[in-house]
């Protein structure tokens, strides 16, 4: 076996349960779903299951019980055993007919005693004991009807969805994003006067509503399972308020202690807030096909990292719209097929141009080890060459299976590089260029104006015309780009222009997008009035400022600009480029905005005796292995330069990037806009 790493990890997690699986009905929920789909893949499950029937179900209310021939079911859960999901577990178990139950979940027993208000101190003496898990196991007999049958609850830590070696996203938290200002004031209203938070710099775990704090211990408890699989102690940094939290959680975890003690390796885990660098998140700077791809083609269905690729074309059926559905979709996760996935790994790590040549390569190699009758051609590879490669393999049955990896993924490119949106993402990013330069000779006044035109009613609009939730995306980047600005006379008008004519816009749809509904609470242009439409932009306008004053806390990460001089035009530095060049920085000063967080007394002392004795604070580059985690998301192309840049700046170190999601730009506005993201929903 390789090192221990992202891709291990998650197979010795999925081996546990592909162990409990033979001959059961397995139940999924999405989160558990996306990591075997990233993983293993389902083949690897249902091969585990055996039998000729499709024995998988999603985990849901209405799912269909076990009939009397099928006695044994395995329920694979990515949340904390209790609330809805228990009455869940209950109403299937009630209508079926099983007499052995095994429930997994990817929440270990150490979190369950805190969701159930036992103390620190009396969870600490029940170690190596399983009260909750035996008490459920207890319950799931009763449900089954006979306590004799066989019940078994087990944690196994299925946190990740492997997208590469270096890149690996936590579907369970795809939801959890990073505080704004305005997240102050909610959390004040719940505070009494003499204890109000004066900033986000203030916040704290005990600032935090009961689900918020639960939702990141059951993240931490993935973590440090990972850090015990990978057999490091780790030392855990922080930049931005909730990435604070998020490191002193994981560095304080009582569960951890142990098997720091005896780690033989050692890592720096960096956690980042999204929200200090919105830019990088919205922009279309990034030259890769894969962001295109997850930008224009649908989402596959209850996943957050993958899309559904149209596979109408390998079949006898006419591609008319109405057929696409015939066919189950292609996607890009190839877990299972080695080819597919050398090619995916590829177009993770390559330039959109060398991708598609990529595309093509792969598929003259595959075409031509099946003996078809390829025509080679050199020279620009269009998406009519691409699709007659793809064709040969059409009536081949056996070159179809043999490839079908491959060709899922030839047909992704074919569909994204055809897709009229992928036309706009040059328009994109040529008005994104104009932005940079306006941003340091204009005043923001003047920057707000240059949008206003480009601001259109449906009836007005032309293909090649900005859609509401793609204006969403330019403000979100003027915002971030140019960070605290001084506000004055102009720039309130400016706004207010802006404001005026983007309600009028809403209310104009002929049909509101599922991201328009939830900004504007209405579910229909119907019930939209102005007045409505002009309530919810004055509270996105709120949000943008929050966004352009996100860094106001920063002492060395202030800007994400570097303004242009006369031999260089401005341009866009990613923040986490900047913590990464800070980091293994030569001279290796102490880091100013990337905070340590301690874990116990031992690392106090040594903080408190640095002020006045020769003892150095632990460095976030003092390590082999950086572990760099996103909170609120990360695009392949920000992964992709982590990946590089570190073994750049210091040969030798390892770098596993780590985030909640993988992002497109129209993620950032429906995170951004959430109102739940202070009280996720756990289930309870």
């Amino acid at each position: 076996m390789s090192d221990p790493g992202v891709l291990s990890f998650t197979h010795q997690g999925w081996e546990q349960v592909l162990a409990k699986v033979k001959r059961a009905l397995v139940y999924l929920d999405a989160a558990c779903a996306e990591s075997l789909h990233w993983g293993c893949g389902s083949t690897r499950l249902l091969e585990a299951v055996g039998g000729p029937a499709c024995h998988l179900r999603e985990f849901e209310p209405t799912a269909v019980g076990g009939g009397a021939e099928q006695p044994k079911a395995v329920f694979v859960l990515s949340c904390l055993l209790k609330g809805r999901t228990v009455e869940t577990l209950r109403d299937i178990i009630c209508r079926s007919h099983f007499q052995y139950c095994v429930v997994v979940t990817a929440v270990n027993h150490a979190v369950h005693l805190t969701a159930n208000h036992v103390p620190a101190a009396a969870a600490a003496e029940l170690e190596g004991q399983q009260p909750v898990f035996e008490q459920l196991e207890e319950k799931l007999c009763e449900w089954m009807g006979n306590m004799n049958y066989t019940a078994e609850v087990l944690h196994v830590p299925l946190l990740l969805a492997p997208a590469a070696p270096h890149l690996a996203l936590t579907p369970a938290f795809a939801s959890l994003f990073p505080l704004l200002p305005r997240d102050v004031h909610l959390l004040n209203s719940a505070r009494p006067d003499k204890r109000r938070l004066g900033s986000l710099g203030e916040v704290d775990a005990t600032a935090l509503p009961p689900e918020l704090l639960l939702q990141i211990r059951c993240l931490v408890s993935g973590l440090s399972s990972l850090c015990e699989h990978l057999g490091v102690r780790e030392e855990c940094f922080a930049v931005g308020s909730l990435s604070r939290i998020i490191a002193a959680d994981l560095a304080n975890y009582a569960p951890a202690k142990n098997r720091r003690k005896t780690a033989a390796g050692r890592a720096s885990v960096v956690f980042v807030d999204r929200t200090l660098d919105l830019t990088g998140a919205v922009g279309h700077h990034g030259d890769n096909l894969v962001e295109k791809m997850l930008s224009v083609l649908p989402q596959l269905p209850g996943h957050t990292n993958d899309v559904m690729v149209n596979m109408v074309e390998l079949t006898a059926l006419h591609t008319e719209e109405e057929n696409w559905n015939a066919v189950a979709p292609g996607c890009l996760a190839q877990s299972s097929d080695m080819a597919g996935k050398a090619l995916w790994e590829a177009l993770l790590n390559t330039k959109h141009k060398e991708a598609v040549m990529e595309v093509r390569r792969h598929l003259v190699e595959a075409a031509s080890r099946e003996n078809l009758p390829i025509k080679m051609s050199m020279g620009r590879v269009t998406p009519g060459q691409l699709t007659t490669y793809i064709q040969l393999f059409k009536n081949n049955l056996k070159a179809l299976v043999n490839h079908c990896g491959l060709l899922q993924l030839g047909l992704a490119t074919v569909q994204t590089l055809k897709h009229p949106h992928t036309a706009k993402w040059d328009n994109f990013l040529a008005f994104e260029r104009l932005l940079l330069q306006s941003v340091g000779e204009s005043t923001m006044s003047v920057v707000l104006s240059q949008l206003l035109p480009m601001i259109k009613p449906s009836h007005q609009r032309t293909k090649d015309d900005y859609r509401p939730e793609e204006l969403l995306i330019l403000l979100i980047y003027i915002y971030s780009v140019s960070g605290e600005f001084t506000a004055d006379k102009n720039l309130g008008e400016a706004e207010e222009n802006v404001k005026k004519t983007l309600a009028q816009v809403f209310c104009e749809e002929s049909e509101l997008s599922p991201l328009l509904q939830k900004i504007t609470g209405c579910d229909s242009s119907i019930n939209l009035t102005f007045h409505k439409s002009k309530i919810a932009v004055d509270e996105l306008f709120t949000s943008l400022r929050d966004v352009a004053g996100a860094r106001n806390l920063m002492k060395q990460f202030k800007s994400v600009y570097v303004p242009g001089n006369h031999t260089h035009q401005a341009s866009y530095k990613p923040l986490l480029k900047q913590v990464v060049e800070e980091i293994f920085h030569p001279e290796k000063p102490d880091p100013v905005d990337i905070e340590h967080m301690s874990s116990g007394l031992t690392d106090l002392l040594k903080t408190g005796f640095s002020m006045f004795m020769k003892v150095s604070r632990p460095h976030p580059s003092d390590h082999p292995l950086l572990i760099f985690f996103v909170v609120g998301g990360v695009t392949v192309s920000e992964a992709k330069m982590i990946k590089d840049l570190v073994p750049s700046l210091k040969p030798g170190t390892q770098v596993i990037v780590l985030s909640t999601r993988l992002l497109k730009p129209l993620n950032i506005p429906e995170l951004l806009f959430a109102t739940d993201r202070l009280h996720p929903d756990l289930g309870f």
